[in-house]
């Protein structure tokens, strides 16, 4: 049987936090500072406002999520074969060097190049932690764990709006130049943090068992299985449909109902802030009730409401829209229980790919969830109607996901599939 804690503040747990913190401000700081890249005389150096977009909507996006497929599969295999803790610093150092490099491009290769790095590196994060987390933590406290680290991480999105807000150009830098050295930097620190860690113990007695290992063709082989693994993605799809069309495109839902000139900036720190505080609080809820499903639950009538809100209000102020941008981030804050959900689901041998694919799955649906919300828009003229289409599907897969899988909180993970 393999050790366990219950002390929810363990070195561990706060490095993977703070792994987290770093991810999320590397995936936030490019939809901050990718038009001010792109535009400036030391980066791309495009002046056409249309290309501009494209650029920043489309290409260097998908590159991003790109990489953030192929890094989930890759990191989430390499977590069941060469253990969690490996795989939780090897993506570290690849989207530090990754956010490093992306100060100094100067060409589209490039750009597109960094971004695909930088993902593939951000996909091995958070599933790495949380399934680190979930094992060396006792069942009844694991739920503490998982809540500490994406509470933390959101904050990452919250400290690239004010890096960015703050303009520094350090060393003869531009300012975005500077915002992006700045989180390569803190990656490389907390890589010194890394003595303080511990590998699972469950991993290690896996290891030695005559199992296969990371092997996501297992996914598939079983009916049960496979069903399970996908109504595992589809819990956090509306997480990221308010992240990347709500929150990304706020500056375009806040001109439609006559709120006027908003920063996107401050509208992605204030739904991250959100979703810091909903984190925690769902963390919290989950451990009072005993059970994932009736949070998860809660949240996603939550966000039906405030999706409601956001789309239809009228009349209001600046402030009030940021708030409406924290509330919306506030109903997303069921994001560790989604990732907590998918580790505590299947079995050791499989469960680093499980808790890796996943959330990036979730990611990588952006991009049809971004391209069917724009066709929608174009074809009707109408930037409610693609969001209530897009969004009310979204939610509907996440509620009939949610009911369909079993409760899993207090459950022994000390199994193989």
């Amino acid at each position: 049987m393999s050790t366990q804690t219950s002390k929810v503040f363990n070195s561990t747990v706060i490095v993977a936090a703070l792994g987290y913190f770093v991810d999320i401000y590397d995936i936030q700081l490019f939809n901050i500072i990718g038009k001010q890249s792109i535009q400036s005389p030391a980066g791309l150096n495009v002046s056409d406002p249309a290309r501009v977009a494209d650029l920043f909507d489309n290409n260097l996006f998908y590159w991003q999520m790109a990489g953030m497929l192929v890094g989930g599969l890759l990191w989430g295999i390499m977590g069941d074969l060469k253990g969690r803790k490996s795989i939780l610093f090897g993506s570290i150092l690849m989207y530090s060097v990754a956010n490093i490099l992306n100060a100094f491009v100067t060409d589209i290769w490039q750009y597109q190049a960094v971004r695909f790095l930088a993902g593939l590196g951000l996909a091995g994060e958070l599933g790495a932690a949380i399934t680190l987390v979930s094992e060396i933590m006792t069942k009844e406290n694991r739920g503490w764990g998982t809540a500490l680290i994406v509470t933390l991480g959101a904050l990452g999105a919250v400290a690239a709006a004010l890096v960015a807000n703050m303009k520094l150009s350090l060393l003869g830098f531009e300012p975005w130049q500077t915002a992006y050295l700045i989180g390569g930097v803190l990656g490389l620190l907390l890589l010194l943090l890394r003595f303080g860690t511990f590998e699972s113990g469950m991993f290690h007695e896996m290891k030695q068992q005559s199992v296969s290992k990371g092997n996501f063709g297992m996914l598939f082989s079983d009916r049960k299985r496979l069903f399970k693994y996908l109504h595992c993605i589809s819990i956090g799809l509306p997480v990221w449909f308010v992240l990347g069309v709500l929150v990304k495109l706020s500056p375009s839902f806040a001109a439609q109902i006559g709120v006027g000139e908003v920063s996107i900036a401050t509208c992605i720190m204030m739904a991250y802030l959100g979703l810091s505080v909903g984190d925690l609080f769902s963390g919290f809820l989950s451990q009072v009730l005993r059970s994932r499903r009736k949070v998860v639950l809660l949240y996603l009538g939550l966000m039906t409401l405030m999706m409601l809100i956001y789309l239809f209000v009228k009349d209001i102020s600046p402030s009030t829209f940021y708030f409406l941008a924290f509330m919306l981030g506030a109903c997303t804050g069921y994001w560790a229980l989604f990732v907590t959900i998918a580790s505590e689901q299947f079995g050791t041998n499989i469960r680093a790919t499980v808790t890796t694919t996943v959330p990036n799955f979730v990611r990588g649906a952006v991009i049809p969830i971004g391209l069917s919300f724009f066709f929608i828009k174009n074809s009707t003229a109408s930037l409610t109607l693609g969001a209530l289409i897009v969004g009310g599907v979204c939610l509907g897969l996440a509620f009939f996901s949610i009911l369909s899988l079993p409760e899993t909180f207090g459950k022994d993970l000390d199994y193989t599939e």
